[in-house]
């Protein structure tokens, strides 16, 4: 071990103190070796469990034989911090909070797979726990993704769960999610002169105007509802400040409902921008709802026995759409409010974490 390698985390340790380690180790996206050290070194020291490495990505899996096989996955990357690591706890008892970046996005969620995959040895499934890289960025780096392409057989299972936030509720599919660059072309010209030249950002209030004027649309897919939107997301353009700007670029980010495949995502942006130069820079597709298959429903039952409440649509892009697009049928679960997931004020109320632990548990020994 290397004076900069952290130590092995204690996963026998309580939730509030292993979410706290897991989070304490910082690991945006692309930085991610020191954690991915640190969940391999602990895990290690499991007899039941086989453990296994990609890159980043790690994976643990028991071989007792079972009858079926469940993924239990996480990413442990994070979008980067904002002075707020390391985490703090606040308040007492139930009302418990803990404070910093990943306690939502998603290491609350790890912490819960790290203490399940040691203390349960002979769980009722075969488990395979993935603990993986580069969720936070662009599709083509994620680690799952990776793990899909290089090692399948790591991830052949009868379900899924990913244990992305929902705020203990059980979420099912997901909303595809699309990139693309509007590109808008001009004249470069001397700034004190600009009428011999065309201004490439003024050309850009147009294509503006048309996503402050789009209303996203609420679709229904088997019974869950996902909201869309549009929205631009960055902005650039220009050289320097005397200089009338020939280029500039609006990047769109779309998140669609998973009726709609990338193809037609990509024309449905193509439309509204009709007239302008719309390249799709990465996309990945959504997933329907899926729970009407009976690992899915078998889960849901046992979950919403301990959690309460009952199944909603996932707003946002996960990777229960690998496993849809390898017809593996997969659910959102998971500790933290989606709604802070980025945010600088992250946080997790303790008992979300404890309540997830122990309906995962329930299912895995029921």
């Amino acid at each position: 071990m290397t004076a900069t390698t952290p130590p092995a985390l204690d996963l026998r340790a309580d939730l509030l103190t292993l979410t706290r380690a897991v989070c304490d180790v910082p690991s945006v996206s692309g930085d991610e070796t020191a954690l991915a050290d640190a969940v391999e070194q602990s895990l290690r020291a499991y007899p039941h469990l086989e453990v296994l490495r990609d890159g980043d990505a790690i994976v643990a899996r028991t071989h007792l034989g079972r009858s079926t096989r469940v993924v239990v996955a996480g990413h442990i990357d994070t979008v980067p911090i904002v002075d707020n690591v390391p985490t703090r706890v606040e308040g007492e008892g139930a009302d418990r909070v803990v404070w910093g970046r990943g306690t939502v996005d998603m290491k609350a969620g790890v912490a819960v797979q790290l203490a399940l995959a040691a203390e349960l040895d002979a769980p009722t499934h075969d488990v395979t726990w993935v603990f993986y890289d580069h969720e936070e960025v662009d599709a083509d780096l994620n680690g799952l993704g990776r793990l899909v392409r290089t090692h399948p057989e790591w991830l052949a299972c009868d379900f899924a769960v990913l244990c992305e936030p929902t705020a203990g509720g059980l979420e099912g599919g997901c909303n595809g999610t699309l990139r693309a660059e509007v590109r808008l072309t001009g004249v470069a010209a001397h700034s004190a002169r600009a009428w011999t030249g065309r201004n490439a950002i003024h050309a850009a209030g147009e294509v503006l105007r048309r996503l402050e004027g789009y209303e996203p649309a609420s679709v229904e897919v088997d019974g869950l509802v996902y909201r869309e939107g549009l929205n631009a997301v960055l902005i650039s353009g220009g050289t320097a400040t005397n200089v009338i700007p020939d280029a500039c670029v609006v990047t769109v980010n779309y998140r669609f409902a998973p009726s709609r495949s990338v193809e037609e995502a990509s024309q449905h942006v193509r439309d509204l921008f009709e007239g302008y130069d719309v390249v799709v820079t990465d996309a990945a597709p959504g997933a329907r709802p899926g729970l009407d298959h009976p690992a899915a429903a078998a889960f849901a039952d046992v979950v919403l026995a301990v959690t309460g409440g009952a199944p909603a649509a996932k707003l946002g892009w996960t990777d229960v759409a690998r496993f849809s697009a390898l017809g593996v049928p997969a659910v959102n679960f998971g500790p933290g409010d989606p709604l802070l997931a980025h945010k600088a004020d992250e946080r997790c109320p303790v008992d979300q974490i404890e309540v997830s632990h122990a309906a995962l548990r329930a299912w895995l020994t029921a």
